[in-house]
């Protein structure tokens, strides 16, 4: 049996995840964070810090730096310079700054996660939406779509990549044109990269926007973090990488006074993960694959549903629409599955469901998913 087969019990913890629903049986299979616990050699990382019981203000040290700029370059062949680094407490709080740190417009492409939508009205920019096209071929950039919405004022450009909520793993043909677009617009690309650790399908890999030639880097904030692949998002540590001397000291003023130090089990917790956590990491791709599979298989085998194909991250998009339903959250609620509205995303008559979870309950979610299904 798979050290992921085993359940956790989260009722009745600190876990917004299961608390939404608490009293109820409903599965929570919405917001992303997976129930798995943390790899081992991160707790024992966190460990060796908590007896360590002094619990001052802290920063990053030598290590931790090397393992983040060996860990980029292992895995993606991209190399950094240390210098580049801005650290966060959250890639939530990178996509506000980044926002903060422009002074025009912002653009991004629907459907998006939430905080892409709240950032700039947090911000005080304007924000022009293009939808993604949701082809045969699965789902692409319109480029005439985001073309059209680029004016005089648009500054920056917000890319999930890889995409939450649609799974995409964007190919370097279809970030060179990100790239393209940019540089004829003279845009900023703030590129979320935060699950990029989560690439499922085997003949794919992440490539980072700002490793596509020295014009991409020069325009580029990548937002980074262990938290999603390695299930530590409530240790609160992300980084910024900006390798433009101008625009990373515009991204760090724009933190001053607002943005607080990442904790320092956060930051031991990101040394762990990204040097020590390689064989874990390896079994989990594995199985969060399988269970893909599974929602997939189960999906698109029902009657008024379907979904595309999910590349990277633990999420599915899933097309509800032909079921007629006017709240299509509330009826799965009602039949004991709790997914996310689309409608958060700027996609009403979608759901996203979270598949990082034991087999045994996403057998279970499943079956009340067809059931809700049948019900409609």
């Amino acid at each position: 049996m798979s050290a992921f087969d085993q359940p956790i019990d989260r009722r009745g913890s600190d876990s917004e995840k299961w608390r939404r629903y608490a009293g109820r049986d409903v599965l929570p299979l919405w917001v992303a964070d997976m129930d798995f616990a943390a790899p081992p050699a991160v707790m024992a990382a966190l460990h060796r810090r908590i007896e360590h019981r002094v619990f001052g203000y802290g920063g990053p040290w030598p290590s931790l730096t090397e393992s983040v700029l060996a860990h980029l370059e292992s895995e993606y062949d991209w190399r950094i310079e240390a210098d580049w680094i801005v650290w966060l407490p959250g890639l939530v709080t990178g996509l506000n700054v980044a926002c903060r740190a422009v002074d025009g417009a912002v653009l991004t492409a629907t459907p998006i996660y939430p905080p892409f939508l709240s950032a700039p009205h947090f911000s005080g920019r304007k924000l022009s939406r293009a939808e993604l096209a949701c082809t045969e071929d699965g789902w692409q950039f319109d480029h005439s779509a985001l073309k059209a919405a680029i004016n005089a004022e648009t500054e920056l450009f917000l890319l999930c990549h890889p995409h939450n909520p649609v799974g995409r793993c964007w190919s370097r043909d279809e970030l060179l044109e990100i790239a393209a677009l940019a540089e004829a617009n003279d845009l900023i690309v703030c590129s979320d990269e935060i699950h990029c650790g989560l690439i499922l399908d085997a003949d794919k890999r992440h490539i980072p926007f700002a490793s596509l030639s020295p014009e991409a880097a020069r325009r580029s904030i990548t937002l980074m973090a262990p938290s999603k692949t390695f299930n530590i998002p409530g240790l609160g540590c992300a980084f910024a990488v900006i390798p433009d001397t101008q625009l990373r000291h515009r991204f760090a003023h724009a933190m001053r006074g607002i943005v607080p130090h990442v904790n320092v089990l956060g930051l031991a917790a990101c040394e762990a993960a990204y040097r020590d956590s390689g064989d874990w990491h390896r079994e989990l791709i594995g199985y969060l694959r399988a269970n893909r599979d599974l929602v997939t298989a189960t999906v698109n085998g029902e009657k008024g549903v379907k979904m595309k194909s999910v590349e990277a991250t633990y999420l599915a998009w899933i097309d509800v629409r032909e079921l007629g339903l006017a709240k299509p959250a509330t009826h799965f609620e009602a039949h004991g599955l709790g997914l996310s509205d689309g409608a958060d995303f700027g996609a009403p008559g979608w759901l996203r469901l979270n598949f990082g979870c034991p087999r045994s309950t996403l057998e279970e979610a499943l079956k009340r998913f067809s059931t809700a299904c049948r019900a409609a």
